[in-house]
Parts: structure tokens; sequence; C-alpha cells
């Protein structure tokens, strides 16, 4: 009985259920928050026959460059990860790669970033990600000699939830930190933020509850003049339109995971996104994955 339309005033009246706050306020309640509110913003794109982006005021002149994320695996040989950098940077215009870190050598961590860095020249920038998987001292050691590659940033080096720990390794390196595909709340953004633990922010809207969220904290980082480079859990379909409409996004990682399951997928042309024109926000499932549904 209530007017879909409302996506902000139904967002309060969810968000504030005693049933969520008592079952929990991040993990799987949240993520079904978020399902919702995103299905009421394509909705309501859809309603007004536009793209989401549109519908939030951004422009499909704006540059979305794009990052990929679909190499780099922390189980590749060194070999195959150079390779694979290689081709997307020559083959298929990315200007922009992410590999993973935090194997159980730091020496061959740091092998690995040298590496491609010396295969791709210093005009092609590098990200880094370490998936949580470093003590504070390794971090300090290990992500401290990374500025010596000229990386973009170093990813979750350690703990996602440490605020202090993320704050006190800001102070002890050079390279900038990022993250937040693992917080849930805008709450946890601000505090990362306002510790000073983050410099380039990742939100993600299957993680948080859904758009009016992530654009909560997009705002507080615009506030704060850091960059959102959105994690994609959507495989980038919603996070698009995001980056297209708020101006603190303007990188967006890359993954063509799923593809044959949206209509419309995401499209890169040279290294940047394509700004979407279906109306709606991107979650339209395509006939194969109807198909596929039905089966199970």
């Amino acid at each position: 009985g209530q007017d879909p339309r409302e996506v902000r005033a139904l967002w309060q009246k969810l968000y504030h259920q005693p049933q969520i706050c008592w079952v929990g306020r991040m993990g799987i309640t949240h993520l079904a928050l978020g399902a919702i509110d995103l299905a009421l913003w394509d909705l309501k794109a859809k309603e007004a026959r536009v793209p989401l982006w549109k519908l939030l005021g951004g422009s499909a002149a704006k540059k979305v460059e794009a990052y990929n994320t679909d190499g780099g695996w922390l189980n590749w040989p060194l070999e195959t990860v150079v390779a694979d950098c290689k081709r997307l940077v020559e083959e298929e215009g990315y200007r922009a790669v992410k590999i993973k870190v935090g194997g159980p050598s730091p020496g061959e961590d740091l092998r690995r970033v040298e590496a491609v860095r010396k295969a791709l020249g210093p005009e092609i920038r590098i990200m880094t990600d370490a998936n949580g998987r470093w003590t504070l001292p390794q971090a300090i050691q290990t992500a401290g000699r990374l500025v010596d590659f000229d990386i973009t940033w170093i990813e979750e080096p350690i703990f996602f939830d440490d605020v202090e720990g993320h704050r006190r390794l800001a102070g002890a390196i050079r390279t900038p930190i990022a993250l937040g595909e693992q917080l849930y709340s805008a709450s946890q953004f601000r505090d990362f933020m306002h510790a000073g633990a983050v410099h380039y922010v990742q939100p993600d809207v299957t993680r948080l509850a859904g758009i009016t969220e992530f654009w909560q904290v997009a705002d507080m980082a615009h506030c704060y003049s850091l960059p959102v480079a959105p994690h994609v859990g959507d495989m980038c379909q919603v996070h698009q339109h995001l980056c297209f409409a708020h101006p603190a996004c303007s990188l967006l990682e890359y993954i063509p995971w799923l593809r044959d399951w949206m209509e419309a997928p995401a499209t890169i042309d040279a290294g940047y996104y394509v700004a979407p024109d279906a109306p709606g926000a991107g979650t339209t499932p395509s006939a194969k994955a109807l198909r596929e549904i039905n089966k199970a």
C-alpha cells in the first residue's frame, strides 16, 4: 500500500524497523534492505523512462574510467599475471589494472608488483589489493615499499573493521589506502574518513542498504575531498549509473562476470564506461538468466 516512488522515505521506514535492529544492522538484513532499495530506484527510473544516472542528475558526457580487476589473481604465476595485464592494456585499451598481493612471501608480493610495473611502463595506473591479509607490522613493511612502484593504492591492507590500525598505517606509508567493500553502514565509513584512515572510498550498493545509503557515503566522501571508487558486487551494473551521477566518482572497477545474465551489460570503450541508455538501474536480467533461474 505504499507509493514506490517515495524511495528515500521508504528507506527510512525500513531502516528503522525494530525487527532489523534486533536481528542485525549489518550482514544479511542489510543486503535484503539494499535489494529492496535498488528495486525501488529501478522502478522510479523506469517510470520516468530514463536511465538511473539521468534521474539522479548525471551526464553522459562525464568521463568514468574503468580499471580492470579480472586478472592479477594471487594464485596465478607471475608470468601469467604479467601477460594478462599487458593484454588488458595493449589489446583492450585499459589504462588502469588491479593485481592481488598478500601472499605468504612479502618478497614475492613486491616482485609481482615490480614485474607488472616494468611490463606496463610508467603511464599505466596499477592498483593492489591485499584483501585484509596483513597484520599492521606486515603492512607497514610491505605496503611501505609500494611507493617505489608508483602504485595508485593498496586496498584492504589489514583487517576490514580496524579503524585505528588503518589510521596508523596511513601515517606510516605514502601509498594511499582504499577500502570499503566490507563496510555495511554509512556510520562505519564516517569513522574511517574522520580518522584519516582511508584515501579512496569504496562503497558497494549490495553491501550497504542500497543506492540511498551509497549516496550518503558518496556525499560524505565528497565533503572530505576523497574520491569514491565503488566496489562492484553487482558486476558494475548499478554503480556505473551512480558514477555518471555523483561528483565524487570518476573511477570504477570492471569485472565481466555475469555479462550474459544482464539484458544490457555494462560497456567499456577505450578504457572508459559508456553511459547506459536503457531506462532503469541496469538490473534487468537477460532471457538466459530467467531461463536458468526457472530451471533452479
